[in-house]
């Protein structure tokens, strides 16, 4: 049985996968922080719906079109939720495929913190 939260997260993968950009930042809060971690071309810290949109723009321009992602299981509690992914994609003859840990916060209905946690290959990837 899923909770309120575990549902906007499973909305909000399922419009970024879907390239609904309007659908996901409408469940963002306008402060939202995003960490994505590691060391190479899009790891760092993003605040705000600007920068987050940024970020997105980035992986897709950096990847040529081609990352995408798969949702492999979501956990979720009142406050927290927990997104276990595979990231693929093609950059300048690399191939990602990347398991990803996100750890997200959640207030009201919309998402205000995310974390993601990345294997070893993603720091390759975009370097």
């Amino acid at each position: 049985m899923s909770n309120a939260n575990e549902d906007t997260l499973r909305t909000v993968y399922d419009a970024f996968t879907k390239g609904d950009v309007d659908t996901v930042m409408g469940l963002y809060t306008d402060d939202i922080k995003f960490h994505v971690s590691g060391r190479g071309l899009v790891s760092g810290d993003y605040s705000g719906k600007g920068e987050v949109l940024g970020f997105f723009g980035k992986l897709m321009e950096l990847s040529g079109g081609t990352f995408h992602l798969e949702v492999l299981d979501i956990l979720a509690n009142n406050e927290h939720g927990i997104t276990l992914t595979m990231e693929r994609g093609q950059r300048g003859g690399k191939t990602l495929e990347n398991r990803a840990v996100h750890v997200w916060e959640i207030r009201d209905g919309k998402c205000t913190q995310f974390r993601g946690y990345n294997e070893e290959g993603w720091d390759e990837f975009w370097s």
